[in-house]
């Protein structure tokens, strides 16, 4: 097990948004490990950008955004679904990285039970991973960095040529310049 150092998560968003792909996203619940390649992410980078949680300043619900790199930052959208965001860039400047998809490695008949689905629909979207892998609030904030209940580990490095990047989902009240931006990054085959 190689778990991703603070240092990996000390870079521009964008750059750790595209180098998070192909790496492996691992949950452990008691003595069960829930595991995934990170397929599909999105950057959010800050104050300026207003798509980010973080546009309009510090709140107690986007807090850990403004804390240290390498945290995990959980927040509950719709009134159903938590979102599993990576905590970048320097303390102070609130940036981060939204996990939006994994390909199942580990644990993945847990997963069916916990979201009731098989196949492509596991964890196709970032509601539908964190349900499948038993995320929830009580994650926010978590150093991702111990290598306990919730961590990134080196697994695959995908090739430049393999990765897509398109406009952000779901961003409709943002700026318009912010909702063009290409900082949606995901692996052109699925399959990793």
């Amino acid at each position: 097990m190689h778990v991703l150092d603070r240092k990996f998560y000390e870079r521009d968003t964008r750059q750790v948004a595209r180098a998070l792909l192909g790496k492996k996203l691992v949950r452990k619940i008691g003595r069960v490990e829930l595991a995934g390649i990170i397929v599909e992410t999105e950057a959010y980078c800050g104050q300026d950008d207003s798509a980010c949680h973080a546009h309009r300043g510090k709140t107690p619900r986007n807090a850990v955004m403004f804390g240290k790199p390498g945290h995990a930052y959980v927040y509950f959208t719709y009134g159903m679904h938590y979102m599993l965001n990576l905590v970048t860039q320097e303390e102070g400047n609130p940036c981060a990285v939204l996990v939006r998809a994994i390909w199942p490695l580990t644990g993945e008949k847990e997963m069916e039970f916990r979201r009731k689905r098989r196949g492509t629909q596991l964890a196709n979207g970032p509601a539908k991973l964190c349900q499948a892998l038993g995320i929830d609030k009580s994650l926010n904030g978590w150093d991702l960095t111990v290598g306990s209940k919730l961590w990134v580990e080196n697994y695959k490095s995908i090739p430049a040529k393999s990765i897509i990047a398109t406009p952000r989902i779901g961003i409709h009240y943002a700026k318009e310049e912010h909702r063009k931006v290409l900082w949606r990054f995901l692996v052109q085959s699925e399959k990793v």
